[in-house]
C-alpha cells in the first residue's frame, strides 16, 4: 500500500523544496488513529508521533529510530533502498506485541520519508475474546436491556455507539439504525445531542452524571458508568437516561427556596455581627470585634478551626461560640484538654477501646471523644501536648473521617467538627520535628489568633465592670466600688495571665472588699507592684522634688510607657484622650521619638 504524500497539506518553501506541515498533520493523524503512528524524515528522524508511539513504544519526535527500535530500524532501511511498502512486521517493545507498516512518503515521485503504523496485536486478541464473550450472552442481555423503562446507551471504549435500547430510542427520538457504529462526537458534532456523558467518561473513566435536554424538550438525567476488563482497561461505556422533566420543576422550586434561605442565613449573621459590635461591654477593641465576628462566620462553615494565643485569652470562649453559631450547634461540643491526658491513655479517650484492649479496660468497652462528638463538635486544647503516636492517629481521621476503637479491628466513619487550640507556636515545634507537619497543615485550614489582654486595653475596664458584678451577683453583694489608686493599678497591671487572671483577680477583690469598696491594699501584691512605684523607679512623693518637677516626670513616664506599647501618635492620643497635635508637642517637649 503506498501512502499518497499529495493527500496531506503542504507548503512550497526555498528551493522550491516541500515540507511538511507536521502541526496540521499531526492533529489529524493523533484524531483520527487507535494505532500507535510516527512519522520519519530520510534520515529515519522521528518528526511526529501520537500518544499511543509515545507512551508504548518510546518514539518521540526528535529521537532517531535507530536508537530507540534499531531492529525495525533495519526494516526502514530497506524501505528506502527498495522505495516499496513493508507490513506484517512483528516487534515486541515494554512486553506488548505489535504490528508495524511501513509505508514511503511520496511526493510527485520525490520519496519523503516513512509513515509508520504501529497496531498493539496484544490488545486485538483481547478485544476479539471479549468480542465472543459478549455474543455468548447478548441474547440475555437482548432481553434485559429491552425491557428497561430507562434508556440505556451502550459504546466501546473508542465511544462507537454498539447499542441503544427502545425506552432511548423513545427518550431521545433517535433511531438505531441512524446512529449504531457511528462515534458518539459525530452525534454531538451533529446537533443531535448537545452534549455527551459517554466522552466525559472517556475522558476521565469515572463514572459521570449530567443534565441533558432533548431537541424535543425533555430533560433527562444520564449517568454514563465506566466499565472495565480484567486488566483493568475501558472497553464499554454503559448510559443510563431517566425522565427527570417533571423533577426538574420540582427542583428548580427547591433551589429558588434554598436562595432565599441563604439570604436569610446571610442576614442573620449579619445581624449577629451588629449584636456583637454593638456589645462594647466585653469587645470594645475593633481588633477584638474582628475576631469575634470571625468566629461568628466560622461558625456557619465546616472546616476545621485552629485557635492560637497565649494562655487565658479565650480560646474556650471562642470555640464554644463557633459551635453556637454552627449547624452542628443542637449536637454536642466534646471538649478535651490533650496535656491533661497521660500518654498511655491518649488514644483510648481519642477514639475509645473495645473489651479486653488492655488491662483494666472495662468489660464492654467505652466509646472514645470522636465517637461521643458524631454530628458535633470535637474541641481539642492544647493540642501541641498530643504525642506524636496520637497525631498519626488524628492525622489518619482528617484524612478518611474514620476511627478504630484500641483493640478493635473494625473502622467506623464518625461525622466531626475539629476545633484546635494551642498557646504554643505549631511552627517552630514541627521544625524541631516535635509536632508533625503533615498534621500541622490539615489542622491550620483557617487560623484564628486571639490577642493577649495587654493588646486590648479597651477592653480592661469593661471586662473588669463585667466580671465583678458577675461575682457581687453570685456571693449575694452589692457592686463594688474601686478607689482612684484601685482602679488605676488594676488598669495598668499587664495581665500576664490574661483574662483568666483578671476573672481570679476580680474574684478575690468581690470577696474580700469591705462595705463594697476596694482600695490598693486589697489587691493582690502583682496588682500593687505596678503602682507602688512613681517615675524613674522613685516613690511617689520626694522632698527633694518640686510638685511641678514630678508631674513633669510622671508625664514623660507616660508617655514613655504609651508611645512603646502603641507605636503611632495617633493611637497614643486615642488611647490618652488628647489631640495628636497635643501628644506631638508634649513627646517633642520631652524629647522622645
Amino acid at each position: 500500500m503506498i501512502f499518497k504524500a499529495e493527500q496531506l497539506y503542504w507548503n512550497a518553501g526555498e528551493k522550491n523544496q516541500l515540507k511538511l506541515d507536521w502541526k496540521r498533520f499531526s492533529k489529524s493523524l493523533l484524531n483520527a488513529s487507535p494505532n500507535g503512528i510516527a512519522a520519519l524524515d530520510m534520515t529515519l528522524k522521528i518528526m511526529i508521533s501520537n500518544q499511543l508511539a509515545q507512551t508504548g513504544l518510546d518514539l518521540f519526535p526528535g529521537a532517531m529510530l535507530s536508537t530507540t527500535l534499531p531492529d525495525l530500524s533495519k526494516h526502514a532501511q530497506q524501505v528506502l533502498k527498495a522505495d516499496k511498502a513493508a507490513e506484517g512486521i512483528i516487534i515486541n517493545r515494554n512486553n506488548v506485541r505489535y504490528s508495524v507498516l511501513l509505508n514511503p512518503i511520496r511526493h510527485r515521485n520525490a520519496m519523503l520519508g516513512i509513515f509508520c503504523i504501529f497496531q498493539d496485536m496484544t490488545a486485538l486478541e483481547k478485544i476479539t475474546s471479549q468480542m465472543q464473550s459478549f455474543q455468548d450472552l447478548s441474547m440475555e442481555l437482548d432481553t434485559i436491556i429491552d425491557s428497561s423503562n430507562d434508556g440505556l446507551w451502550i459504546c466501546d471504549g473508542e465511544g462507537t455507539i454498539l447499542r441503544l435500547n427502545p425506552a432511548s430510542e423513545y427518550l431521545t427520538h433517535v433511531k438505531s439504525d441512524e446512529v449504531l457504529g457511528r462515534n458518539i462526537s459525530e452525534l454531538v458534532a451533529e446537533g443531535l445531542i448537545d452534549q455527551s456523558v459517554t466522552l466525559e467518561v472517556l475522558k476521565t473513566q469515572k463514572k459521570v452524571s449530567i443534565l441533558q435536554q432533548t431537541r424535543h424538550g425533555k430533560i433527562l438525567f444520564l449517568t454514563g458508568n465506566p466499565v472495565f476488563d480484567s486488566n483493568g482497561n475501558l472497553f464499554r461505556v454503559v448510559v443510563n437516561e431517566r425522565d427527570i422533566t417533571e423533577i426538574k420543576s420540582l427542583q428548580e422550586e427547591l433551589e429558588e427556596k434554598v436562595a432565599l434561605n441563604n439570604q436569610y442565613r446571610q442576614d442573620l449573621l449579619e445581624m449577629q455581627i451588629e449584636e456583637m459590635e454593638s456589645r462594647q461591654i466585653i469587645a470594645k477593641t475593633p481588633e477584638y470585634i474582628n475576631i469575634i465576628q470571625q468566629a461568628v462566620k466560622l461558625g456557619t462553615v465546616d472546616s476545621t478551626v485552629l485557635i492560637l494565643g497565649e494562655s487565658g485569652t479565650g480560646k474556650g470562649v471562642v470555640a464554644d461560640l463557633i459551635h453556637k453559631y454552627s449547624p452542628r450547634k443542637n449536637h454536642p461540643m466534646i471538649k478535651l484538654n490533650c496535656g491533661s491526658i497521660p500518654e498511655s491513655l491518649v488514644e483510648s479517650e481519642l477514639f475509645g477501646y473495645e473489651k479486653g484492649a488492655f488491662t483494666g479496660a472495662g468489660k464492654g468497652g467505652k466509646p472514645g471523644k470522636f465517637e461521643m462528638a458524631h454530628k458535633g463538635i470535637i474541641f481539642l486544647d492544647e493540642i501541641a501536648e498530643l504525642p506524636l503516636s496520637s497525631q498519626v492517629k488524628l492525622l489518619r481521621f482528617l484524612e478518611d473521617g474514620q476511627i478504630t476503637r484500641v483493640g478493635g479491628t473494625v473502622s467506623q466513619k464518625v461525622d466531626v467538627r475539629i476545633v484546635a487550640a494551642t498557646n504554643r507556636n505549631l511552627k517552630k515545634m514541627v521544625a524541631r520535628k516535635q509536632f508533625r507537619s503533615d498534621l500541622f497543615y490539615r489542622l491550620n485550614v483557617i487560623p484564628l489568633t486571639m490577642l493577649p489582654l495587654r493588646k486590648r486595653r479597651d477592653c480592661i475596664l469593661p471586662l473588669i465592670n463585667h466580671f465583678t458584678d458577675q461575682f457581687c451577683r453570685r456571693y449575694g453583694k452589692k457592686r463594688v466600688m474601686f478607689s482612684r489608686e484601685a482602679m488605676s493599678a488594676m488598669l495598668e497591671h499587664p495581665y500576664p495571665g490574661n483574662v483568666r487572671e483578671m476573672i481570679n483577680i476580680c474574684e478575690r477583690v468581690v470577696v474580700m472588699s469591705q462595705d463594697g469598696h476596694v482600695n490598693l491594699e486589697d489587691l493582690p501584691a502583682s496588682v500593687r507592684e505596678g503602682v507602688a512605684k512613681g517615675p524613674l523607679g522613685g516613690e511617689v512623693w520626694h522632698p527633694g522634688q518640686t510638685l511641678k518637677e514630678r508631674m513633669d516626670a510622671l508625664e514623660k513616664e507616660i508617655l514613655e510607657k504609651a508611645l512603646k506599647f502603641h507605636g503611632t501618635q495617633a493611637k497614643m492620643a486615642h488611647s490618652l484622650g488628647l489631640n495628636q497635635s497635643t501628644v506631638a508637642r508634649k513627646l517633642k517637649k520631652h524629647l522622645l521619638k
